[in-house]
């Protein structure tokens, strides 16, 4: 991983319980499989476990000749695409992640901009703040309020079934969209399933929580936005890929949607972005996931997997390399 993220997760608790359940070396961190030091090339030649993070390199087949005793990753973070290649289960080294912890973050990040959308905050606070008197809510929002209203959720992810299990107590009406999920399991979640063009023009809010594919690329196009209703609000703590950034400023820009973004494309919008200004937007800096001390999870997620893994256990929240392109 990279010194950043070995900073910010691995606080002293954690390497006491790593040095616990393995023969560990804090003070060295790998983040170039191929430098040319002598230390860590002993190192890696002895190593079965390997605890990675984000900033981590891809674990080649030349990466991994240089470790001829590896069995295991285990990811202090969410998605392992970035440095588990095919060469990893060739060699049938066995993967878990921390994708679990980390999606419970996001999920509520993503609650918290449902209610706060249905109760038109953004709206309410902005005249509020123009007017500086006492506000008529009847007459300025008489459709406020989160009882009864419709929330699509788009992908049955970890998110977007965390996201359903916290809206539970909440007297809202929810849909579902994956194409891997069946009614049942739909029902298990609480949710009606449905196709999406059907969800994005019934709901309320549509939050996003679908994996970045190339089927999924520009999945929200200008023609599924034009099917959101009036004042519907879109959120999007998924990739910014899934929606056109084109077609969604668009639609910002006439006041006839709202919408809450921790993700676009580009991930940094230029400064010339109307999305930094428009009343109806609410933009955030990519912080729905872990931060802060919400990274301590993380780590202790991926210290819980190898103390499985020391004691002959399987992992909780192992990867199917089977599944893995239906992820993130």
């Amino acid at each position: 991983m990279s010194g950043e993220t070995r900073d910010a997760i691995l606080r002293p608790e954690a390497l006491e319980r790593l040095a616990q359940v393995a023969d560990v070396q804090p003070a060295l961190l790998v983040t170039d499989f191929g430098a040319d030091d002598p230390a860590q090339r002993s190192a890696l030649q002895h190593t079965e476990a390997l605890f990675t993070g984000w900033g981590c390199p891809p674990l080649t087949a030349d990466a991994l000749s240089a470790m001829p005793r590896l069995r295991t990753v285990v990811h202090a973070a969410g998605s392992v695409k970035h440095h588990i290649t095919q060469d990893v289960w060739d060699r049938g080294i066995t993967v878990s992640t921390a994708a679990t912890a980390n999606a419970l973050p996001v999920a509520e990040y993503t609650v918290a901009a449902i209610l706060f959308a249905n109760k038109h905050i953004l709206e309410s606070a902005r005249v509020y703040r123009e007017t500086k008197s006492r506000v008529n809510l009847l007459r300025a929002f008489p459709s406020i309020g989160n009882y009864r209203r419709t929330v699509g959720i788009v992908g049955a992810s970890r998110i977007g079934r965390r996201v359903a299990e916290l809206l539970r107590p909440f007297d809202l009406r929810l849909l579902v969209h994956d194409p891997y999920l069946d009614e049942e399991s739909a029902r298990a979640l609480g949710a009606e399933l449905t196709s999406l063009d059907a969800l994005v023009a019934q709901s309320d809010v549509v939050t996003v929580h679908a994996p970045e594919l190339p089927q999924t690329r520009h999945l929200f196009d200008a023609g599924r936005l034009a099917l959101m209703r009036d004042g519907a609000t879109l959120v999007n703590t998924a990739r910014g890929s899934l929606i056109d950034t084109d077609a969604l400023v668009k639609e910002l820009v006439t006041g006839r949607l709202n919408a809450v973004l921790d993700h676009t494309e580009p991930e940094v919008l230029p400064a010339d972005s109307p999305l930094y200004d428009l009343p109806n937007v609410l933009l955030t800096p990519h912080i729905a996931g872990s931060q802060g001390g919400e990274l301590h999870r993380l780590a202790d997620a991926a210290v819980d997997e190898l103390e499985r893994y020391a004691h002959g256990l399987p992992f909780a929240h192992a990867v199917d390399p089977r599944t893995l392109h239906q992820q993130a």
